[in-house]
């Protein structure tokens, strides 16, 4: 009898020890979800400090009549340059867009002028150019590495990796340098900006 009575009042304590534990649980979990959603934008914001162009970043068309062409660039970034050298710049980005008189580039003759720029700056590591087509038009590709300028907070000079797009047109050549320091992802910017070139 006393076992059987003991029973009877242990059920309903043990129940509520059940219950606070699963409440606690909950609480845990949910201030781990918190913590998550805190963490994930702590590092969007960190990414965004460091050089990384931001998914819902706005694009404006710049129009260039003078060298011919037009091309899309990030909102906000500054514009340094007119007519055949114009610079946009944000965070250690760049997007140079140059354009000159003369034969249509090849594969040959993009890897000769790096091979040219290379020997007045031995931070220069040229990649192997290839052809592509990027949007409407027909390219010459290459991927290289070079030192950049002083960072004006840390006084570094980081290590920058620059696709280089060599478009022509009527005896018109526009080499359009995309850099960023490296470890900084700005594929999918960039891929917008040199699809979106268009000569006029």
């Amino acid at each position: 009898m006393v076992i059987h009575f003991l029973n009877k009042r242990l059920v309903p304590l043990i129940a509520l020890g059940l219950a606070a534990a699963s409440l606690a649980i909950a609480g845990c979990g949910s201030s781990s979800s918190s913590t998550s959603s805190s963490n994930a934008a702590s590092a969007e914001a960190q990414s965004a400090a460091q050089g990384d162009i931001p998914d819902n970043q706005k694009f404006l068309r710049y129009n260039n009549p003078k060298a011919g062409y037009s091309i899309k660039y990030p909102e906000g970034w500054a514009q340094k340059g007119s007519g055949n050298l114009v610079t946009f710049s944000d965070k250690g980005n760049s997007v140079q867009i140059a354009v000159t008189q003369g034969a249509a580039p090849t594969v040959a003759s993009v890897a000769a002028e790096l091979r040219k720029e290379a020997g007045k700056d031995p931070t220069l590591k040229p990649g192997t150019p290839q052809q592509v087509k990027v949007g409407p038009n027909q390219a010459i590709h290459v991927v290289y590495h070079v030192q950049g300028p002083a960072d004006p907070v840390t006084g570094k000079k980081p290590t920058l990796m620059v696709d280089r797009y060599v478009l022509a047109n009527k005896g018109r050549a526009a080499t359009v340098d995309q850099s960023s320091p490296v470890g900084v992802d700005n594929v999918d910017a960039y891929r917008l900006i040199i699809e979106s070139f268009q000569w006029s």
